[in-house]
């Protein structure tokens, strides 16, 4: 007992010391945290009110512009409302202190917050700049302080109690274990005296399971070993630590990625060769050096006219073929099986599934028929290539939603992780898919399942919860089917950093000279780019309308600003995508029409693939990039625009619909369904301050740095890593149970 209350004084001693320290930075966090909440709603305010705000203004409605303020003061957090012409103040809202100025104000080029003293009250107000008919002014609004003191003091006085309650709890913890470590201490010796008494009678025992428990704690070495090596790795991941991180935690695995498309593609010239062609994939760039780490293998369709040539007799080809350090094991299809399953099921079903931009997927019998028989012919290839019976397999992308299952009946010790590229879509649009049980089973045949987003990971198990049995741990994002787990991950995807595309590019000066001459623009002219395939998902049709509306809102610009839309045709074969293109180019004919003239074309656009290196010239020129996906798992698009301007400057302008937006929150977010709107965003965008554009591209670009694909690969592996270990672990315990009764 003198023990418990010991270990128990000594705790609560500790205890209080900490709280003591402790309490004064919680406090202060706590007032920051208070204000930083109140600056963040004056933000949403404007956000919510400024395009209206602008349009009362530019058209001098004083009533209608004092009824729209009056409603925002009506919300009880918000004191007063006004704009500051100059330092003149219109349409004050009733409750504006009469002592408020414009001058008490912290107006600047960019919004401020200041705290002021009226009526005995604490008050902050929030200045947010406007420019009006290309005057400037300041809306301002105003929140009273005293309700936020008022939740400060109470947040402390919990935040007090809680840490005295976690103190008694940590104080009565130590003392149980206390006395705990001394029963168990204690057992010990008595048992050691009774073996040394029974002589030699306990050694099997002993011989039994003093090896079990060596193997337990080396496991739990390694995965603490893993931690460090996560948490050491996360800040800068390139290349080499990527490697390292491999060596560290897979030496020995095998690893096996699939895909539909190969990183290697051998094609016949019309000269009689062979040419190499190395697609520009960010999925290349992060798994690539995944595989020549572990010197796996990469299973792949064989799509190259060429490829069957380059092969041995086993399909395989040894890559890079310069330095090879990995195998390219490639698949064949009949036309009639890539029909099915790619233009098919994969393209014509489940892509329109799962982005929901209001084309109708068509669901084919025969088609999954194909997909299903292509799954099974990849599910046979990548077993043929194991050479263990653990390989770590990396399954990409929604042509092989059925290929996890299929490997784990055949590999049922195999750490499978499939990351899903497209967006998933919510339960109730999920189950119109006549195939949608088919394709839960098949994906939770995974060891870890990832998305871009944690949206799209909560729709995934709201899918599953709607149309299976299953247990789903939502704390611990995980899915238990048929006695196995799947954990359900969010894994951003991104590109490498710095981009290869990057090399050699010509100073942003010379680019956008260049550019321009090329396109035939006088040098002085405004250009903004977007650069996508031919797909509807992509709101390409939209952003031509936000052109045309901008247009008509300021014509000013007309002459003074052009778009670049370069657009990369692609599966050519469905109608939707034929008849997307054939519909942006009469788009652009008739904006063209009604705003050019003299030359002057508003829309250039431009129908081609181009390489890497063109892309970051185009985008290394522009004043501003549109990316206005109808709905998009990531949009790496975006990310490249980003990480091409090395010189801090351009605005990009962000669809809300696309994942790159819950982490590039710096663009200009937009609605791509609102022309409108979209278009008053492209004249913000052209009017922008130099200092706010570089704040802005400035966080978007350490953003992008920090999150790069090698992030993505490496956090991917390593989990399975962690996995593993944790699984051999739980055969170890199960090992050691089995031979505990037949030592008995």
């Amino acid at each position: 007992m003198r023990i418990i209350f010991r270990f128990g004084g000594i705790a609560l001693l500790v205890a209080a010391i900490v709280i003591l320290a402790v309490l004064p930075f919680a406090t202060s966090f706590v007032e920051q945290w208070t204000r930083r909440d109140v600056e963040l709603r004056s933000q949403l305010v404007f956000n919510s009110a400024r395009d209206q705000v602008v349009s009362l203004l530019a058209r001098n409605d004083a009533a209608r512009l004092a009824g729209l303020f009056e409603r925002i003061a009506s919300d009880e957090r918000v004191l007063a409302i006004g704009y500051c012409d100059g330092d003149e103040l219109r349409s004050p809202t009733r409750n504006m202190p009469p002592s408020f100025t414009c001058e008490q104000a912290a107006r600047s080029d960019t919004q401020s917050f200041s705290t002021i003293a009226a009526e005995g009250r604490s008050i902050l107000v929030s200045s947010f700049p406007l420019i009006v008919a290309g005057r400037e002014g300041h809306l301002v609004v105003l929140h009273d302080l005293s309700y936020a003191d008022k939740r400060g003091g109470e947040a402390r006085n919990y935040l007090f109690l809680a840490l005295a309650g976690v103190a008694f709890g940590a104080a009565a913890l130590a003392a149980m274990i206390a006395a705990l470590i001394m029963r168990r201490w204690l057992a010990s010796i008595r048992q050691a005296l009774e073996n040394a008494r029974a002589g030699a009678a306990g050694a099997p025992e002993q011989e039994n399971m003093i090896p079990l428990g060596q193997e337990i704690r080396d496991v739990l070495q390694e995965l603490e070993a893993s931690r460090r090596t996560i948490d050491a790795a996360h800040t800068d991941w390139n290349p080499d630590t990527l490697r390292a991180a491999l060596a560290n935690e897979l030496s020995g695995s095998e690893v096996i990625v699939v895909s539909n498309r190969e990183p290697y593609i051998h094609n016949r010239t019309e000269s009689g060769g062979v040419s190499l062609q190395i697609p520009a994939s960010g999925l290349v760039s992060a798994l690539e050096p995944v595989v020549r780490a572990c010197g796996g293998t990469w299973v792949a369709h064989g799509s190259g006219t060429a490829d069957r040539e380059m092969v041995d007799a086993n399909d395989r080809v040894p890559v890079p073929p310069a330095h090879p350090s990995y195998t390219l094991r490639r698949v064949w299809l009949t036309d009639e099986e890539q029909d099915g399953y790619y233009y098919g099921a994969a393209n014509e079903g489940l892509w329109p599934l799962c982005h929901i931009a209001f084309v109708r997927p068509i669901f084919r019998e025969q088609d999954w028929q194909f997909y299903r028989a292509v799954n099974e012919k990849f599910a046979d290839a990548v077993v043929a290539e194991a050479k263990r019976e653990d390989p770590i397999i990396l399954v990409q992308d929604y042509h092989f939603s059925l290929l996890p299952r299929m490997i784990r009946n055949r590999l049922p010790q195999a750490t499978i992780v499939t990351f899903w590229h497209i967006p998933w879509p919510n339960a109730e649009t999920f189950g119109i898919c006549p195939w949608r049980e088919e394709i839960i089973d098949g994906l939770l045949g995974s060891s870890i399942l990832g998305f871009h987003t944690q949206a799209h990971c909560n729709n995934f198990m709201d899918a599953v919860d709607s149309y299976v049995e299953s247990r789903i741990d939502r704390e611990k994002d995980s899915v238990t089917f048929g006695g196995e787990e799947t954990l359900i991950r969010p894994y951003p995807i991104s590109i490498e950093w710095p981009p290869t595309a990057l090399e050699g590019q010509k100073p942003v000066e010379e680019c956008r000279r260049v550019v321009r001459e090329r396109l035939g623009f006088p040098l002085d002219m405004r250009i903004g780019v977007g650069i996508e395939r031919f797909d509807y998902t992509k709101g390409i049709l939209d952003r031509m309308q936000a052109i045309d509306a901008l247009l008509n809102e300021h014509p000013e610009w007309k002459g003074n600003f052009a778009f670049v839309q370069v657009a990369a045709p692609t599966r050519s074969k469905l109608a939707n995508y034929r008849q997307l293109q054939e519909e942006a180019e009469a788009l652009a004919r008739e904006i063209n029409e009604r705003h050019g003239g003299n030359g002057y074309e508003p829309i250039k656009l431009l129908i081609r693939h181009h390489e890497p290196d063109e892309v970051f010239e185009l985008f290394r020129s522009a004043d501003l990039c549109i990316v206005s996906s109808l709905h998009d798992g990531m949009n790496l698009v975006a990310k490249e625009f980003v990480a091409a301007r090395d010189d801090e400057e351009g605005v990009l302008i962000l669809s809300a619909f696309a994942g790159a937006s819950r982490e590039l929150s710096e663009a200009l977010i937009v609605n791509p369904y609102n022309a409108h709107a979209m278009g008053e965003a492209i004249n913000r965008a052209l009017t922008m301050s130099q200092n706010e554009q570089r704040e802005r591209m400035r966080l978007m670009r350490d953003q992008v740095k920090e999150r790069n694909v090698y992030r993505w690969a490496g956090q991917m592996l390593l989990a399975a890593s962690r996995l593993r270990k944790r699984q051999r672990i739980r055969r170890l315990i199960a090992s050691g149970r089995k031979r505990a009764p037949a030592n008995a």
